[in-house]
């Protein structure tokens, strides 16, 4: 179907005036080396991938205000995940079938082509509940053969065309090739308000037949979003983003969850089984993760630093300068015994400027630091004075006074210390324990920078002062 070619330009014409006017605005709390727009309101990572030699970060935002409402694709390309040039929305929301937001959805690279599958999202006029009747999730496909330039989108399939017990709810594919044929994952919500995952398979990447279903044999959550399903060392991870589960001591504690399960039996035989959930992230904002793989092998993962609807448990004063939310850092997967390792990107070892000392850091916004530890009672780190990282009684605790404005605290058992490293932005933390195992994401709004000090019982430090992405 042809763009609507009259609003499309309206649209992009509209957000470039807005971004412009942005860039000469308050800089206070903007990261130095995270992903995000100009102006507006930034979520979910969509279509990660390489392509002709570059990586591609696709996102959702909406230029147009501080809270979702018409989002778009924005779009970033690298080649060394340290320079990024900003490039136009790859799409907007120009058609009947996508109105109301181009929403989350994957990119594959087959033949020489970049194909972006979303979800069109549609909200129709009148007294609907939006989630049994009134709204349309609808599976489009936009094909590009540079990178840069979308050309026509495909309507693929629409709510009638997936299983009748089925709410409106069902989006957010990710599309992967695997031994000749083509796969995609959508999240849904049943009329029984039960989360699960679809299962498609097609042989030409347009027409999509439904071959599994994957949920837990008991329920959990009432909606899964944004699923992911790659492979590492031969086995199969589904990482999923599953709404409405309660919380369980330190487990389950944001409004929303992400996280992951093995898969045993093999993810379209019907005898397919979703192992344990376990939680990607134990702070306060990380959201709908995706996946892709890099040149050289790596699965490489990058969420959202933030969260939906979140008004009712904490803020961000940011909203008030015209922007909200980044993406987060990368972190490269791996595999230790059935745990999943996450651990930042070697690359951002470029991003270090100069080493520092304990007493200084006054007044640096962009800090690394790596702590040593051999197994302690006890250990304590205070991050810009209001920020505290606290292991005591096996228990690893991140808390915030009045910068996390309403975040107080997240735990995680952790049977020993031996490592802490931290990567502390203008507005954002993220925590990296025992070399992976465990990560803490937050965002938190400091008034005063006074940098990254460890109280006692560590074995080895290093703080080093980081540079900001280059932008082309």
């Amino acid at each position: 179907m042809k763009y609507n070619n009259i609003k499309r330009t309206n649209l992009l014409q509209t957000a470039a005036l807005l971004e412009r006017a942005a860039e000469s605005g308050n800089t206070k709390w903007r990261q130095l080396f995270h992903i995000m727009p100009k102006t507006g309101w930034l979520n979910d990572p969509n279509g990660l991938c390489r392509f002709n030699g570059e990586y591609h970060i696709f996102f959702q935002y909406s230029p147009f205000d501080t809270k979702p409402g018409t989002n778009f694709w924005g779009h970033y390309k690298t080649k060394d995940f340290i320079s990024y040039e900003y490039l136009p929305p790859a799409l907007c929301c120009d058609q009947n079938f996508d109105c109301h937001g181009v929403y989350s959805g994957s990119t594959l690279i087959d033949e020489g082509k970049m194909y972006l599958y979303y979800t069109g999202n549609v909200k129709q006029l009148g007294d609907f509940d939006y989630i049994t009747k009134g709204r349309e999730h609808n599976l489009i496909l936009a094909v590009s053969e540079d990178g840069l330039s979308f050309n026509d989108k495909a309507l693929l399939m629409k709510n009638s065309d997936y299983p009748s017990d089925c709410t409106c709810h069902v989006r957010d594919p990710k599309v992967f090739k695997r031994k000749g044929k083509y796969y995609m994952v959508l999240g849904s919500r049943t009329t029984a308000d039960t989360g699960e995952v679809l299962v498609y398979v097609s042989d030409n990447k347009t027409d999509w037949k439904l071959v599994n279903r994957l949920r837990t044999a008991e329920k959990f959550g009432y909606m899964w979003e944004c699923p992911d399903l790659f492979f590492l060392d031969g086995k199969e991870i589904l990482a999923f983003s599953p709404q409405g589960i309660e919380p369980e001591g330190f487990k389950y504690n944001n409004v929303y969850q992400s996280g992951y399960a093995l898969l045993q039996g093999g993810f379209t035989s019907p005898n397919c089984s979703v192992g344990e959930f376990e939680e990607l992230d134990r702070g306060f904002d990380f959201y709908a993760p995706q996946s892709f793989e890099a040149e050289d092998g790596r699965r490489i993962m990058m969420g959202w630093l933030g969260l939906p609807d979140l008004e009712s448990y904490y803020e961000n004063p940011s909203n008030k300068f015209g922007w909200a939310h980044c993406l987060t850092i990368l972190r490269e997967l791996s595999l230790r015994g059935n745990k999943l390792i996450q651990k930042p990107l070697k690359e951002y070892e470029k991003l270090r400027e100069k080493e520092l000392s304990v007493e200084n850091q006054e007044s640096v916004w962009a800090l690394e630091a790596l702590i040593s530890y051999n197994s302690p009672v006890k250990a304590e780190i205070s991050i810009h004075g209001d920020c505290k990282i606290i292991y005591e009684n096996s228990v690893l605790t991140l808390s915030f006074g009045k910068s996390g404005y309403g975040r107080k605290s997240r735990s995680v058992r952790l049977q020993s210390l031996e490592e802490i490293r931290i990567f502390c932005d203008s507005s954002s933390v993220e925590i990296f324990v025992n070399g992976g195992e465990e990560v803490f994401t937050s965002r938190f709004y400091p008034e005063n920078y006074s940098g990254i000090k460890p109280r006692e019982n560590y074995e080895a430090l290093k703080i080093w002062q980081l540079k900001g992405f280059e932008y082309i």
